[in-house]
């Protein structure tokens, strides 16, 4: 029996998916983390005023997400990709005091209220899969 190249591509093809393993193991969570942020702060001049910095601890998103690549003969490419990643369901804002001032010849301000600066940032509250390229959370 002989065989086209159509039909030794469609067989391969068919064999290949059927010997995949689908795994629903996705592992997407919020982790602690610390980061070094420095903040400027300039005069109503535009001069440096003072620089402060600190280290703290946030939240972070890691993990990954069920993705998968299948065959199709809708799309042009003539595959169907579904991919997800581990990203931020929404984001909450919290204030951070960044304890590490100096003026603006580098000399540590102790003693004075400039000695320490309060920022808002904004952390990941909830980490989850959300499809790839969607913007729209």
């Amino acid at each position: 029996m002989l065989l086209s190249s159509k039909s030794l591509l469609i067989l391969a093809l068919y064999a290949t998916i059927n010997d995949a393993e689908v795994v629903d193991d996705e592992n997407c969570e919020t982790l602690q983390t610390e980061v070094r942020i420095t903040k400027d702060e300039y005069d109503e001049m535009g001069r440096l005023r003072r620089t402060c910095s600190g280290e703290i601890s946030v939240t972070k998103c890691e993990g990954f997400c069920d993705s998968q690549v299948q065959p199709s003969v809708v799309t042009t490419t003539g595959f169907s990709k579904e991919c997800y990643c581990c990203r931020e369901g929404y984001l909450k804002e919290r204030p951070v005091v960044l304890n590490q001032c100096y003026d603006a010849d580098g000399l540590r301000l102790m003693g004075i209220d400039d000695e320490t600066m309060e920022i808002k940032i904004r952390e990941p509250a909830e980490c989850k899969c959300i499809k790839c390229g969607d913007l729209a959370r």
